[in-house]
């Protein structure tokens, strides 16, 4: 489906409002589409998301619950973390997965690539399929508290439609591979989900074309 590839935005000037090691807050002067003088705030982001949907032989799902700070809530979500700008994604996601559940995962597969919340941010992520799995020990970072659990991949898919999962990678990457079992690309918890490339490098602001 082609769509407009001309942006109807101008940007005259842009400033920093606020920066941490994690994000920047630009502050941007404006003409909207309609011509008229504007503002736009844009969360920019140091690194890509990466999630993983780790299925194991009784394809059961590998989730963690943790309480978000910005949401003030409990959320159950499949394991995920921030990956630095030229880092592969894929063994950032290698590293995620090992540090918070203590799996690791024989076969890995790409199955999406997101921008996941982008009328105010220019946050990417990129989810992936995990099978194969051995366990160890789990290594979380010092500011996560987590549960480890293990559901069936159909209890899983349907947390994402009642309301128990709204972690937005979580519920995408579920229902990926959810659509693509209905659909007949995937069968099984270790079939082979359909891939692009995975573990190219991502930079700020924009996902990679096919």
């Amino acid at each position: 489906m082609e769509g407009r590839r001309e942006s109807p935005w101008r940007r005259h000037s842009r400033d920093v409002a606020y920066e941490n090691a994690w994000i920047t807050v630009w502050h941007d002067d404006v003409t909207r589409p309609d011509g008229g003088a504007g503002v736009y705030g844009v969360v920019h982001f140091r690194s890509v998301a990466v999630g993983v949907v780790a299925i194991d032989e009784h394809d059961e799902v590998t989730l963690v619950g943790q309480y978000r700070y910005t949401l003030d809530a409990w959320s159950w979500e499949i394991p995920e973390g921030g990956v630095p700008f030229g880092e592969d994604p894929l063994d950032g996601a290698r590293r995620e997965l090992r540090e918070e559940t203590g799996i690791e995962a024989a076969d890995w597969r790409e199955i999406g690539r997101f921008h996941l919340s982008n009328s105010v941010s220019d946050e990417a992520a990129v989810a992936y399929v995990a099978t194969g799995l051995t366990t160890g020990v789990a290594s979380p970072d010092e500011t996560e508290a987590l549960d480890v659990t293990r559901v069936p991949f159909d209890e899983a898919l349907a947390m994402t439609l009642d309301g128990r999962i709204t972690d937005a990678l979580s519920v995408l990457a579920l229902q990926r591979i959810g659509l693509a079992r209905l659909t007949g690309e995937a069968a099984g918890a270790g079939a082979s989900i359909p891939t692009r490339q995975a573990g190219r490098t991502l930079r700020g602001g924009t996902l990679p074309d096919d």
